[in-house]
């Protein structure tokens, strides 16, 4: 997905510290947008925007773990790097284990805060890229008669042809056919092709 346009998304109540997040970044050419809120930034984000999210722990009205466990709920996963003070270390902890992808502590160290903005977005990208393959997958699987599928299951399982035959009550050269049709449909040239698909939407 190499077109894909990528945003920081930037959420702390603190004016200044938004600023100097945005200065930073902006100075490496990334596209950042900041937040004074947590629903200041879900009246604006939908989830097929990509990026990262840098996001404070303690703020007024829904905290930063708070929106973290609201974006996963509603299938919007996005890589969340959060900003914590030292007296959040409870709700930080809280919060990897809510699947947050790092915490930096306050005052962050410049070169570490971009680098790990860097690895989120990277780790956005390839999330996004296999959820679209799995979609993919799914559109060509929904293509596959009834018998078709019967086939593939157990082309997958690693059953000859001539067990498939047996097992479903219908002719060797059927199952060829069948065989033949849900590997045009899948996409796949081989049985090493098809067994991928399959698992990976597994």
């Amino acid at each position: 997905m190499p077109d894909i346009e990528q945003t920081v998304f930037i959420v702390d109540d603190e004016e200044a510290l938004r600023e100097s997040l945005r200065w930073l970044l902006e100075s490496i050419r990334l596209r950042i947008e900041t937040f004074d809120s947590a629903e200041a930034f879900l009246s604006n984000y939908a989830p097929d925007r990509a990026g990262c999210l840098v996001l404070d722990v303690r703020m007024p009205g829904t905290s930063g773990p708070e929106l973290m466990d609201l974006l996963n709920r509603i299938g919007a996963p996005i890589p969340i790097i959060f900003l914590s003070a030292h007296g959040d270390v409870p709700m930080t902890v809280r919060a990897m284990k809510g699947g947050a992808f790092d915490f930096l502590q306050k005052p962050y160290n410049n070169q570490e805060f971009i680098d790990r903005v860097r690895q989120a977005l990277a780790l956005d990208l390839s999330n996004r890229s296999q959820r679209k393959r799995l979609d993919d997958c799914s559109s060509k699987l929904a293509t596959l008669t009834v018998r078709e599928r019967q086939v593939m299951d157990r082309v997958v399982d690693g059953q000859s042809n001539k067990v498939i035959a047996r097992e479903l009550g219908i002719s060797y050269k059927t199952v060829e056919a069948h065989r033949g049709r849900l590997m045009r449909k899948m996409g796949a040239t081989s049985l090493a092709q098809l067994l991928q698909q399959v698992l990976k939407s597994a």
